[in-house]
């Protein structure tokens, strides 16, 4: 018996330039894509063009950078459909990043991206994981109950990309802080019928470099060095 699966592309955004080179944050809910962030994007809307692949729904975070990834993604690939914005979906939030101890900064930068994170583990002292579960399990959940559509463009963040993939490995309310997402990167998800029914085809599927031979640290990681400039 063949079993129908409906498929979920799931982006990251292509990258963004958070810090000033003096470390100071520009304001995370507005940046745009720099310049390597519009080549990461275009190149994922090219790998899709080629495959031949055609969307029925296209959904974003509404935050700019998810935005303009996914209208170049759809640029590219000639589809005129509007993105809708889920803000359910949006980035796991930080708190005050001048607020954080100097001794605390680098636990709170990448501690909820390590192993096998804890619920209860902060984001830059804001949002937990668990919070951030909370908003975005049921979010899929709906988008799966829809039955209008068989292949999904989202454009998101690292954080809930990991929250979305750690769901479709586990079946869980478990947070794999591990699950690295390139800026662009494509992961691609099956989902059948049965809510514990997913099959992962690929990950951190990055067009312009899919071999990532240069990369060792991970985003947060990075970010922390440019951060700990200013204090």
């Amino acid at each position: 018996m063949t079993t129908c699966r409906r498929r979920i592309f799931l982006m990251r955004h292509g990258s963004v330039t958070y810090f000033d080179e003096a470390g100071r944050p520009h304001l995370p809910e507005s940046v745009p894509l720099n310049a390597d962030g519009r080549a990461q994007a275009d190149a994922a809307g090219h790998a899709f063009a080629a495959a031949g692949v055609q969307f029925d729904r296209v959904i974003v975070s509404g935050l700019p950078r998810t935005v303009e990834t996914a209208a170049r993604v759809l640029a590219v690939t000639g589809q005129a459909i509007q993105p809708e914005v889920w803000p359910a979906l949006e980035e796991i939030r930080g708190g005050r990043l001048s607020s954080i101890p100097l001794d605390e900064l680098k636990r709170a930068f990448t501690g909820a991206f390590e192993g096998l994170v804890p619920p209860e583990q902060r984001f830059l002292g804001g949002e937990s994981v668990g919070e951030l579960m909370d908003r975005v399990h049921p979010a899929i959940a709906g988008l799966r109950a829809d039955p209008d559509w068989d292949t999904v463009l989202l454009v998101l963040h690292g954080g809930v990309n990991c929250a979305i993939l750690s769901l479709a490995l586990t079946g869980q309310r478990l947070f794999l802080g591990g699950l690295a997402q390139a800026p662009g990167c494509i992961n691609a998800l099956d989902v059948g019928v049965e809510e514990r029914d997913w099959v992962v085809r690929c990950v951190n599927h990055s067009p312009p470099d899919p071999l990532q031979p240069g990369a060792r640290a991970t985003t947060m990681e990075l970010l922390f060095e440019q951060y700990r400039k200013s204090r």
